[in-house]
């Protein structure tokens, strides 16, 4: 096991069942605070939080803070941001690992003094020797330190050391994993690797399983990058259970990594990576993106929308894909489209709001909260997203004399303008401003006139919105009101 990042081959497990959980099931959410929450984290927490609720369990939050150099406020503030947007906050405070650091050290400690751990005194430059020559006779490096076996009392005092594990050199190491099946690993390829640096700080591999004993956990749920972790990580844990009892193996279940729409890795020229993005550059609705996540990896028939509390009574991490999930920002936003069509009006109103107040000068959301509500229903069967539902509702508040997009004033030929004056003194004579009557004075007029409606309903489009595209023509004029859509039309007609 040559490195933390290695790839290990899973067995077949075509097939296998997720044993049910004998006892309370606690899952932990566990990201490191160097940036936003990546939209895998994400779905990494939501299969945690699911697998909880649908067990009846506990769902933990674990922030490893423990790189203190690329550790920041911001990024903490920014995963706690995107979590509860999604409706994944901890059941708990969330635990921080840095604070912890005594805790881990004494770990280390109770480990040295049973032999499970020994003091290395090989320098870094004996071990850059070693690797180099590794490689230069081409066979993988694997650490043989004098040091694992030597005499306590042969450690030469007030030199620097690190803390080592000792590693088991026979035999093997079974996981059943949850989702990847059963995975089977030498243990002469699991190394003696660093559990305590030289100034006395624990590593990423001892603080993880000290804290997830500590907090409760039974099931780790998380990245296929993470399969070697495990097979380290049972180490220390068997030591410590056999040092001082109650360290139980936890469950395993190791979901595959998120790829883009051609198969590679997800990366920024995929699109957006971070939960903030989706939310505030593309304006997606949580329940969207909850319900795409769901999906990416983990399916129940050929169910597309999945509600939360289905997905809470339906998730089982056994019918999570062994294979990496592929990104495909076409179906989110189609989903999204279908999550807006749902979404009730005032909600989506004040999520628009500052949004077309970037849009619009001079709109004011309290004052116009009531119209951009009441156009909701109209303008959120044609939008994708909130950024489409604002720009959708810019002409309700655009201030005369509109504003004619290039297609629009193509529409307002002579003739056009000409028929526009017709339309004028037809509809001042209107007691009735509602699309019924509207529709049927119009259809009425188009008869008369010996044309066909579109004749009349494109160049009214054009004059009261300023594109070509629009809500149904009826539909416009009853939201901008009499007074306000004979004044638009009067600034255009002939």
């Amino acid at each position: 096991m040559a490195s933390d990042t290695d790839t290990v081959s899973a067995g077949s497990g075509v097939g296998h069942a997720a044993p049910q959980p004998a006892g309370r099931v606690v899952t932990r959410f566990a990201p490191s605070p160097t940036g936003f929450l990546h939209i895998g984290g994400a779905r990494t927490a939501l299969f945690n939080w699911l697998y909880a609720r649908h067990h009846g369990g506990t769902y933990l939050l674990r922030i490893e803070d423990t790189d203190r150099a690329r550790s920041t406020d911001a990024a903490i503030d920014a995963i706690f941001d995107g979590l509860n947007w999604l409706g994944l906050g901890g059941d708990a405070d969330p635990v921080f690992q840095f604070a912890r650091s005594d805790r881990h050290a004494q770990v280390a400690q109770a480990m040295l003094d049973a032999g499970h751990a020994y003091r290395c005194y090989l320098t870094q430059e004996e071990l850059a020797e070693r690797r180099a020559k590794a490689q230069e006779e081409r066979r993988p490096f694997r650490l043989q330190s004098e040091w694992r076996d030597a005499d306590p009392a042969t450690w030469p005092e007030g030199q620097p050391y690190v803390v080592r594990v000792k590693a088991p050199r026979d035999g093997e190491t079974v996981i059943d994993d949850l989702v990847q099946g059963s995975i089977t690993v030498q243990n002469a390829e699991i190394d003696d690797y660093v559990i305590l640096r030289g100034d006395g700080t624990p590593t990423y591999m001892l603080a993880v399983v000290v804290d997830d004993h500590d907090m409760g956990v039974t099931h780790v749920i998380r990245g296929d990058d993470h399969i070697n972790n495990a097979f380290r990580q049972l180490v220390i844990i068997r030591a410590m259970d056999a040092i001082e009892g109650g360290w139980a193996d936890p469950a395993y279940g190791h979901i595959p990594l998120i790829h883009g729409a051609d198969g590679a890795k997800l990366s920024k020229r995929h699109g957006a990576l971070g939960v903030d993005a989706y939310r505030d550059e593309m304006g997606l609705l949580p329940e969207a993106v909850f319900n795409y996540l769901l999906r990416l990896g983990w399916g129940h028939g050929d169910e597309e929308i999945i509600s939360r509390e289905q997905a809470v009574e339906w998730f089982d991490i056994a019918d999570v894909n062994k294979g990496a999930s592929r990104f495909d920002l076409k179906k989110l936003l189609n989903l999204n489209g279908h999550y807006l069509r749902e979404a009730d009006d005032a909600r989506l109103a004040d999520l628009v709001a500052p949004r077309l107040a970037a849009l619009v000068p001079g709109f004011d959301a309290a004052r116009d909260r009531a119209l951009l509500v009441s156009a909701m229903p109209v303008l959120k069967v044609r939008a994708a997203d909130l950024n489409e539902l604002a720009k959708g509702a810019v002409f309700l508040f655009a201030q005369r004399p509109l504003a004619l997009d290039e297609k629009a004033q193509s529409l307002l030929t002579a003739d056009a303008r000409g028929i526009l004056g017709n339309v004028i003194g037809r509809l001042s004579g209107e007691s009735d401003w509602t699309a019924p009557v509207l529709e049927a004075s119009l259809k009425a007029m188009a008869a008369e006139l010996g044309v066909g409606l579109g004749k009349i309903a494109q160049p009214l489009r054009a004059s009261l919105t300023g594109q070509a595209t629009s809500p149904g023509i009826f539909d416009v004029l009853v939201l901008l009101g009499k007074e306000e859509a004979l004044a638009r039309l009067n600034d255009h007609a002939a």
